[in-house]
Formats: C-alpha cells, structure tokens, sequence
C-alpha cells in the first residue's frame, strides 16, 4: 500500500543530483512490505522513498536501514533532540534523510511488531540483518550502498549484521549496543546474570505476538508483580512471571543457565570478538555513555575493528545513561550544558548520522572533519559541586579527543588498599591484615545507580549519592549511606591535594578467601564529596563498577569451587570511565559481594547458576597486608595533558 506522506515542495528534475540539501524532495511511504529471509520467514517493511509531486523518484538512492523489535511504526524515545519536549516519529526522522535524498527503511525483527516468525533475543539478527541487505541492494531504487542506524537492540542487529560482511553494506553508526561478547558484558559480567535481561523479558513479553493476541495472556502478564517476582528469586521454569509467554521465559533461562564460557556465548548476535576481520570492512561510528550498559562493548568494538585497520571507525562516549545523549545531567548529577551531543559535537543526532552517511554512502567528504582525532570522550568533573535549581550536582566536565586509548599522556596508576581502609599510592607495610565482612544472599546491597539500561521499573541508571532511598529498590534503611552497611569495606584516600584526572580502564586486584565454595565480590570507584552547604554529609558519587563469581577467578570456561581458608588472587574489571577529582575530594573504592539488582545475587552454595535452592551467609575476607597487596588499577592523566575538544 502506498500512502503520501509528502508536503509541498518545490520540483526537482528525476535525474537531479541525489545530494540534496533539506526540502529538495518529497516523500512517500510504502507500508508492511513482506521481506523473505532464507527460511522463509517474512518480516514487515517499510519504506520510505523520495518523491516528487506526489510520485516516487526513478532514481537510485543510498539506504539507510534501520531493524527493531520495538514496532517500526513507534516512537523511538532516543529521537530527541535537546530543547525538546518529545521524541520525533519514525516518519518524521525518515524525512529529514529522504530530503537529502536517501532512502530509508524501518522493518520489525523477527516475532516482533507485524513480522513471521519465532523470536529468540539476539541470535537471529545476522542472518536476517545479512538477507534483507541482499533484498535491498536488488531494488531498483537502490544504488547499491546501505548505511544502518538505531539504538540499542537496533544497534544490535547492525553489529550481527555487520560481522557477516554482506556485500553492500556500506556504514553503520552503533548507538548504545552491539556485543563485543555478550558473555563478558550486556549479557553476562563477571560470572554474573545482568538482571536487566529479565525486566526487559518481562516488560517486552507484553508486547509479543502472543501477549497482543490473547487477552488472558496480557492480563496475567499486567497481575504480575515483577518486584515480588525479584524478591522470589531464583525462579524456575513454568513458575515464574515470564510462564505465560513460554519462548521469553526459555531464552531468558537459557541466557541464566549457561553459566560457562561455552559455544552457546560464540553465536552470531552476541559474540562480534569472533568476527573483528569482516566487521572491519565496514566503517562505524560506536556511540555510548558511561553510565550505559555497552561501555565496554562499545570500547572493545571500537579497538578490535581499529586493530584490523580496513576501515574507517569512531568512538564517541558522553556523561550519558543509555540512549539518553541529548540529556545534559545523568541520575542526580548534571553536567553542564556542554554535555549533551546536541549543539556540542554536532547541532543534533540526525546531522551527526547524515554527516557520517554523506562521507561513507555518498563519498561527500569534510576536510574538517577528517582532522578531529578518531576518540572523542567526556571528561566528568570540576564543576561547583552545589545543587542546580532542579536539585542535581553541578559535577561538570569537558570534552576530550584522542587517537588512543586509553589517551595517549596517561599512565598506569595503582592504589593500595590498607587494613586502616586507606587507599594510597604505597603498600602497605604490615605483615598480617585481613578484613572481615558476612555476605547474607537474604540482604543484598541496593543498586543505587551504575552504568545499565532496561532495569525499569525496578532499577535505574545513572550517578547518585549512595545512599538509600525509598525510589531504589531494596533499600531498607532509608537516609542511611550505604558505607553504613556491615558487609561493604570502604577505602579511601586523603583528600587531594591537587585535582586528579582518572580517564580509561579500572580493575581491582585482591587477595581473597571465603568460608563458602562460591561467592561474589564487587568493586565500586566513587568521587566522595566533601561536606558543603548543599551536601553537608558530603556527596558518594558512584562512577563505576564491576564484579567476579569468585568460581570464574582463573578460568571463564572451566569454573572451580574455593577450599575454605585457602586465599586466592581475584581481578575485577570495571568498565572504563573519565573523571576529574577535584582538590578537596577522595578517590573511593567500595568492595563488597552483591549489588542487587543490577546483577543476580549468588548463594555462596556453589550450586550451578539458576538453579540454587539452598542460601547460607558467607564470611569473605580481603587480606591486605605487605604479602597480599590488594589495589586498585587505574589510568591517570595531568589535567593540562588532555587534548581538549572544541565544538566547531
């Protein structure tokens, strides 16, 4: 079916040059287009065309492709530009493309929205992503070159696609998504479930073919109470929200049950490590935030594709939580004005994307341009500290460019843990220190905040004060800072002297041991505050964390339970960040074994993941001392090093 969604334009001979600028073409809409993937299966399409008069344009045309799970005719809440109040409309961000004189296509992903199929998360893109790019490039409106764009599982199915390479796919722009390895990070980290993947099974059962079918379905699924459910954890199949809507409840146990590095984590869709030679034929922009779940991802994608050196890659990474780049604050904490994409790297999102697409579909290039250096990052901090008139920290920061990363001018820094809860720059020199604390898996630490996306309505992201609050779920004492807590070990250094920039890859390594066969152990890097007229108890500034199932400490793939009073080396790796401490304020490490809900919560049973029945306390020890240095690990960066960035 064909619908005008034109408005008068001025005419423009067919045979025109197809790089127009804004308004040199109408634009008509051909809905529900049934595309064959190689089973057979057809997924729904729409097209969006240049036209002129009402009638489409007999031209060739680059494509820009996007694949959704969310309905292709929904409002993607990641269209928004700054100053606005509300998202733009699929038709409405197609338009801006289609007068410049591209093609653009929406289709719905496999058992989703309008189209056939079995939907099973993640692991059918490629194909399908590989099949309709062949589709496209057969159509007479197509000259052959197709760009992809989208958030999050839209950035998704661009890297699943690209890893297959298909001829004719030309450029992808990778917003917030597309596993390096789902297993290590998005899916899994550390050993540990991301329960984010089951408030989003459960919310995006809702709107499954099954659920839009039949009533009941739907009715049962809105009687759940996903918060009770998380109380009740572990769940077992058949018995769990996620039963009326079987294929969501059997991958989500699949994702949860595959505890172990295997085949399973090497599929195409969640494991693009595996492909860094065919994705790098295609020049990409990755895009995420640090409080976004893809940090990592976005990071490894960006160097292994770099590292084969076919083709053009960038990296850009804001003070965002997920999909949120036009925001200019995150969680409780604002970053100025200079924050957000908008009118800063570039006027908005849909002029960076077509900027990006004109040079790689269109071979239209900006001298300018191609001089910025391929990295560009945010630095958080060195603003005033006291409370905007919506109530956010004013943290601040500044935008960064570098060819490297971590930047070039850093330098490996590492702090020691000290049994007086000090973290300094020298060992400690006792012989003997060990920090006791007991682990109970019925009293989880609340998640206040972090780097993670989909938690809604239970947890969500961002940068806040760590302390609990009734919005947090979990928190059971209210007004209390979280340091309060009997199991969190709380290191920190003096207050600075100077300011102390932080910017790339943070681990933890520790000496640990444990009366359980399994636990966990967590590491958070905070920027504490200190006391001011606004903050008088001073401000916990989480800025990332990390966690190891202490079963995986040697060996992804083949997991070994711990010996009682046996002490072992443990790494924790969190994702990267980039903040300034300023003069005055603590570097922060918190250590502790849970962060619930963020990731699933372990036993201490050492029963397979999933599956456990059977809970007891842990007694887990850190042992700092001058045999067992325990330390943080980070990169740091004098502040008149940093190559600054600035907007043009």
């Amino acid at each position: 079916m064909m619908i005008d969604a034109s408005t008068d334009q001025s005419a423009v001979p067919p045979n025109h040059s197809t790089h127009q600028a804004a308004s040199a073409f109408e634009m008509i809409l051909e809905t529900d287009v049934p595309v064959a993937m190689r089973d057979g299966v057809r997924l729904v399409t729409d097209i969006y065309r240049p036209a002129l008069q009402g009638r489409p344009v007999e031209s060739r045309f680059p494509v820009i492709l996007e694949r959704t799970p969310y309905d292709k005719r929904k409002v993607s809440r990641g269209e928004i530009d700054r100053d606005a109040q509300a998202p733009m409309s699929r038709a409405e961000v197609a338009r801006y493309f289609v007068e410049r004189g591209y093609v653009v296509v929406y289709q719905d992903c496999r058992g989703r929205g309008g189209s056939e199929g079995h939907f099973v998360k993640y692991l059918a893109e490629g194909q399908d992503g590989a099949d309709t790019v062949a589709w496209l490039v057969e159509q007479p409106w197509c000259n052959g070159r197709v760009g992809m764009m989208g958030l999050s599982y839209a950035a998704h199915t661009q890297v699943a696609t690209g890893c297959l390479a298909p001829p004719g796919l030309r450029a992808m722009v990778v917003d917030c998504g597309g596993f390096s390895s789902g297993y290590h990070s998005g899916m899994r980290q550390g050993g540990a479930l991301e329960l984010r993947q089951a408030t989003w099974a459960f919310s995006q059962a809702k709107e499954s073919p099954l659920a839009k079918a039949d009533p009941l379905v739907r009715a049962a699924l809105d009687a759940e109470d996903i918060g009770a459910w998380f109380n009740a954890l572990p769940w077992k199949p058949g018995h769990s929200p996620l039963k009326w809507v079987p294929e969501y409840e059997e991958y989500l146990f699949e994702q949860w049950r595959n505890g172990i590095f295997n085949d399973y984590w090497k599929k195409s869709g969640i494991y693009a490590r595996g492909s860094y030679p065919a994705l790098s034929t295609i020049p990409q922009i990755h895009l995420t935030g640090w409080y976004d779940t893809y940090i990592a991802t976005a990071i490894e994608n960006y160097l292994g594709v770099a590292g084969e050196g076919q083709a053009d890659v960038e990296l850009i990474i804001g003070p965002w939580t997920h999909g949120d780049r036009a925001l200019t604050y995150a969680g409780d904490v604002s970053f100025g004005p200079q924050s957000s994409l908008d009118s800063n790297l570039a006027s908005h999102w849909r002029a960076l994307r077509l900027q990006w697409f004109d040079r790689h579909l269109k071979d239209v290039h900006n001298d300018e341009r191609t001089v910025v250096p391929p990295i560009r990052f945010f630095v958080m901090g060195g603003g005033s500290g006291r409370r905007d008139e919506a109530g956010r920290l004013q943290h601040g920061g500044l935008w960064a460019v570098t060819d490297s990363w971590p930047p070039q001018g850093s330098r490996e820094t590492t702090f020691f843990l000290g049994p007086d809860g000090s973290l300094s720059g020298a060992p400690t020199e006792r012989e003997s220190g060990a920090l006791c604390y007991q682990f109970d898996p019925g009293d989880p630490v609340p998640t206040i905040g972090g780097a993670f996306s989909s938690g809604a309505p239970l947890f969500y992201a961002g940068a806040f004060d760590q302390r609990e609050e009734k919005r947090f779920f979990g928190c059971s004492r209210v007004g209390m800072p979280l340091s309060a807590r009997s199991d969190i070990l709380v290191f920190q250094t003096d207050p600075l002297e100077a300011d102390t920039v932080i910017v790339g890859p943070v681990s933890v390594d520790l000496w640990i041991s444990s009366d359980a066969p399994d636990t966990d152990f967590t590491a958070k890097l905070i920027d504490q505050y200190p006391p001011s007229s606004d903050d008088p108890r001073g401000f916990a500034m989480n800025l990332t964390d990390g966690i190891l199932r202490c079963r995986y400490r040697d060996s992804w793939e083949d997991p070994q339970l711990m010996q009682e009073d046996t002490i072992y080396k443990i790494r924790i790796e969190l994702p990267a960040t980039a903040n300034l401490f300023k003069a005055g304020h603590r570097i922060r490490l918190d250590i502790s074994s849970s962060n619930f809900p963020k990731f699933d919560i372990n036993p201490n049973s050492g029963e397979p993941e999933a599956q456990g029945s059977l809970r007891q306390v842990a007694t887990n020890t850190i042992h700092v001392s001058s045999s067992f240095q325990s330390r943080l690990v980070v990169h740091t960066i004098e502040p008149n090093v940093l190559q600054r960035f600035t907007p043009t």
